[in-house]
């Protein structure tokens, strides 16, 4: 079974959903969402999981919490997941720029593909697809609009320049089996 519930934040109400064990996803665009028409439509008791995301989410956007501690359930390719894996090491306040994440995920050559699954993040904020950046700082593609991604990374404490944010990255991800070998 399938679980909904809304959250208002500064960036506008989020749609977030759960199997009950896991969260599943969260949505800032309901029209375009999996989410469309079925707000409404589990209204039982909250699992854990969404009353957990609720919480970290509200102490994110009160400037209380970093990072988020959630058990998720992504749906996706393994290349999608390796890239989503790697957004949630990508520290808060920091930014990467799409060449250079894809090198440190092994792939040098795949700055569009991890364009691509940085798209697809099913939930967005929690695996923080809006710390990757154009190579020359600029504002690229957002899911959620780019009023939130400057939203997001101004509350992260990113410098602004005239053209977009500053490219500030010191994160070392953790190693990824493989990675040598697709270099």
């Amino acid at each position: 079974m399938q679980y909904f519930m809304t959250f208002d934040s500064p960036i506008g109400k989020l749609f977030l959903s759960s199997d009950g064990e896991a969260v599943t996803g969260l949505y800032m665009d309901v029209p375009n969402s999996p989410l469309a028409g079925s707000a409404g439509s589990s209204r039982q008791a909250v699992p854990s999981p969404l009353a957990a995301a609720a919480v970290q989410l509200a102490e994110y956007f009160a400037g209380e919490r970093r990072a988020f501690a959630l058990p998720l359930s992504l749906a996706g390719t393994p290349f999608q997941r390796e890239v989503w894996r790697a957004l949630t090491e990508i520290p808060y306040g920091e930014t990467v720029s799409y060449g250079e994440l894809a090198r440190r995920i092994g792939n040098p050559r795949g700055q569009r593909a991890v364009g691509l699954a940085n798209n697809r993040n099913p939930v967005s904020i929690i695996v923080p697809c809006h710390r990757v950046i154009g190579a020359d700082g600029s504002m690229t593609g957002y899911g959620g609009g780019l009023e939130r991604k400057r939203w997001l990374l101004a509350h992260e404490g990113m410098p602004q320049t005239k053209d977009g944010f500053e490219s500030r990255a010191t994160w070392h991800p953790k190693e990824i089996p493989n990675a040598a070998a697709k270099a």
